[in-house]
């Protein structure tokens, strides 16, 4: 299948972080989290083409990412409180690659396809908020990280 024909069969909308996406749960189970409640979980399809990025952000929940087709996908996962980096290869079809990627709530992270498309399903917990989400760009100070450590990975912001 191309790009446009599983946007077009999942019914994906762009993501404002770079993308295609769309919710596929959201938990009737209601948690209470940083002082507001929220869904236990929430899941969406998330697919990258060769084009786009998933821009260094920051989610105030744990995430994992789940391959599913096409290219494999370079997830990047930094913590700014240690400066430690992590590079996933997404993929089920190489002997470097690995089906899944977890990135640790307050984590920055950003992504993007190695070929045509990367189709994978994020699942956030407890849910996902949009007003619990921030580029890295609107961070106090994220800049200190791009010209050190993440210098190389400067090009996803």
């Amino acid at each position: 299948m191309t790009a446009a024909q599983l946007i077009a069969g999942l019914g994906l909308a762009p993501h404002p972080e770079g993308g295609w996406y769309r919710e596929l749960f959201r938990s009737p189970h209601r948690v209470l989290s940083a002082a507001r409640e929220r869904s236990a979980l929430t899941a969406i399809y998330y697919l990258l083409e060769a084009d786009q990025l998933s821009r260094w952000h920051v989610v105030d929940s744990d995430e994992s990412w789940h391959f599913h087709a096409g290219a494999p996908l370079e997830l990047a996962v930094y913590s700014p409180a240690t400066r430690e980096l992590a590079a996933y290869r997404l993929d089920c079809n190489s002997e470097n690659g690995q089906p899944v990627g977890v990135v640790p709530a307050f984590a920055w992270q950003a992504a993007r396809s190695t070929g045509d498309y990367s189709l994978v399903s994020c699942c956030v917990g407890p849910g996902f908020e949009f007003r619990d989400f921030r580029f890295v760009v609107e961070v106090d100070g994220h800049q200190a990280h791009f010209d050190g450590p993440l210098r190389d990975l400067r090009g996803l912001l």
